[in-house]
């Protein structure tokens, strides 16, 4: 289990920038899928979900008004600390470490927007897909959103640059090691600032691998948030839902 001073992500999802550099996600999107998925699994008003690494809470918030009960769980202490201005009865934040199982259970456990595959070490993708399963009340949904790595990887851009307000964030991407990299460099106030991504290059083999070894059951797989089937050659998204 690597430490939180030793993961790139304990680093930048703590900071303002990363915040800044991906304000202009689709929020239209998002609530177009989270209305897409719950329909699917037929969950109910008041059934109970797992948002799991929850950022800000932006996908929680918005389950928590469509009459879920919800609770958002991240590693980022700043984003928790940010989230849990929005708490209330039904709609609870906390910070956690997604390896290890929460200790309550859950009609559904969300995992979104590419929230896997950050590990350094092999094993924690599996020790949270198995975290997942003790998550789920008997019958319960784990649903797993991740990016198509094999079309990413096809279309990757390996230099951009991206202005937000004042600040140019300037990212090269790159495939090593079986990991697709971001590096972003940029200065703010003449202080210059580097972080990097690092998001394993899974496909739905590497996915089946893991249920098989936790002896989970893959029911449906998706590829894009309007629930289309999955094609490894053309779908934005690889969407697992499984129990």
């Amino acid at each position: 289990m690597q430490k939180e001073k030793d993961n790139w992500y304990a680093s930048w999802f703590n900071t303002p920038y990363y915040h800044i550099l991906y304000k202009d996600r689709n929020h239209r999107e998002a609530a177009l899928f989270m209305n897409q998925l719950t329909e699917f699994l037929s969950l109910k008003p008041k059934d109970t979900i797992l948002d799991l690494a929850c950022g800000k809470g932006r996908h929680a918030k918005y389950l928590y008004k469509q009459g879920f009960d919800v609770t958002g769980v991240d590693l980022s202490k700043e984003s928790i600390q940010h989230a849990k201005q929005y708490e209330k009865p039904g709609l609870h934040f906390e910070v956690h470490d997604m390896c290890f199982p929460y200790p309550q259970k859950f009609d559904a456990v969300f995992n979104l927007f590419t929230s896997f595959g950050y590990f350094q070490n092999e094993e924690d993708n599996l020790r949270t897909i198995q975290a997942i399963k003790q998550e789920l009340k008997p019958g319960g949904f784990g649903v797993i959103d991740f990016l198509n790595s094999e079309l990413a990887i096809k279309n990757l851009i390996p230099s951009e640059k991206k202005s937000m307000g004042n600040i140019t964030f300037h990212i090269e991407k790159y495939v090593e090691n079986g990991y697709i990299v971001k590096k972003i460099h940029f200065n703010d106030n003449g202080e210059d600032y580097s972080f990097i991504e690092r998001v394993k290059a899974l496909t739905l083999t590497d996915f089946k691998t893991y249920f098989e070894e936790a002896q989970i059951t893959l029911l449906h797989v998706f590829g894009n948030y309007h629930l289309a089937d999955f094609n490894n050659q053309t779908s934005p998204r690889l969407i697992l839902i499984f129990n």
